[in-house]
Order: C-alpha cells, then sequence, then structure tokens
C-alpha cells in the first residue's frame, strides 16, 4: 500500500508540472496513473472485517473511488459534454460516498447535536454557488445538485465521526477527505 500511495503522490506531483507546463499527453498519463492507484488502493484500504454495514460501506466507497476515477478521466476530454460527464460521474462517485456512510450511520442520526456542524458546508456552498450563479446558464441544475451532494458528504462524514461505527482513526480521516474533496472541488468550480 505504500507503494500505491508514493506511486499516487508522484504521478499527482508530475499532473501538476504537467498543467503547469501545458505537457497534454504527459498530463493524461498521470491523471490516468493518479487515478488507477486511488482505485487500487481504495480497494485494499476497506479491509473491514465481515460485519454487513461495514462491508457495504466498503462497498459504495469503492464505487465512489471508481466513479471519481471515470470522472477524471472525462474531464481529459475537450468541451462541455465531456464536462458534463465529468460531473456526473463525479455527482455519482459521491451519492455513492453518501450512501456508503449511510450504511454506518443512519442518516436519522445525522442532525442530532451534530446538526450545526452543516453550517460551514452549507454556508460554503451556498457562498459559491452565488458566485458562480451569474455564468451556470444550463448547467445550474447539474451544479445545484453537485453542491448540494458534496455538502451532504461532508455532512455524513462528520456524523460518522461523531458516532462508533469507524474505528477512531478512521472517523478522522473521513472527514479530512471528505472536507478535502469538499474543498477542491469547490475550488475546481470557481
Amino acid at each position: 500500500m505504500i507503494g500505491l500511495t508514493i506511486g499516487c503522490a508522484l504521478a499527482c506531483a508530475v499532473l501538476v508540472v504537467a498543467e503547469w507546463r501545458g505537457r497534454a499527453i504527459l498530463r493524461i498519463v498521470a491523471k490516468l496513473v493518479a487515478s488507477t492507484a486511488l482505485v487500487i488502493l481504495g480497494r485494499h484500504a476497506f479491509d473491514l472485517g465481515h460485519d454487513p454495514g461495514r462491508v457495504q460501506f466498503a462497498r459504495a466507497i469503492f464505487a465512489g473511488l471508481v466513479l471519481g476515477a471515470i470522472g477524471d478521466a472525462c474531464l481529459l476530454g475537450a468541451g462541455k459534454r465531456w464536462f458534463v460527464a465529468g460531473l456526473v460521474a463525479f455527482l455519482f462517485g459521491h451519492v455513492a460516498y453518501v450512501v456508503g456512510i449511510w450504511m454506518i450511520e443512519p442518516a436519522g442520526r445525522w442532525c442530532g447535536d451534530a446538526g450545526w456542524f452543516a453550517v460551514v458546508p452549507i454556508g460554503a456552498g451556498l457562498a459559491v454557488l452565488g458566485a458562480l450563479w451569474p455564468r451556470l446558464g444550463a448547467l445550474r441544475l447539474p451544479v445545484i445538485a453537485y453542491v448540494v451532494t458534496i455538502s451532504l458528504m461532508v455532512i455524513a462524514a462528520i456524523a460518522a465521526a461523531r458516532g462508533a461505527a469507524l474505528p477512531a482513526p478512521n472517523r478522522c480521516r473521513l472527514v479530512v477527505g471528505a472536507s478535502v474533496f469538499f474543498g477542491s472541488d469547490l475550488a475546481v468550480a470557481r
């Protein structure tokens, strides 16, 4: 797993350099290598035993990773059609993450005493939507659906972190991962 992690990190570094220097082929290869490494790493990282809820959680998270890799591949294409295909793949990936978290932390427990944590992702999502609104045109509904879904993913991750379904270090990692994904996606949208 360490080799895959290092390989993914190196591919991401190469991707940044390729983007910066305008190297199209290197960009494509680096992005596909990084995405593939993440999917393989995700498959190995979810050895959570035989508890049915955790197995379903692992499968949903893995499905989200695969959909994210498909989204990355789509975004390598040029034009609105590829952008929308990537957006839809990532949207379904985030839905898979939300469903996975729901498998271990039912949605009925997401608000409760922790509901005020939802203010940050909802506020950030609304701020980005407000800034993007004048330029969204025909993409308004898909972008709204996307922002709602990634906000819900962060809220779900926070709820899971407050629960006991995952071991303590994994709870923190889930929130950090969801938050970084959220921030990254909102930055890309901008």
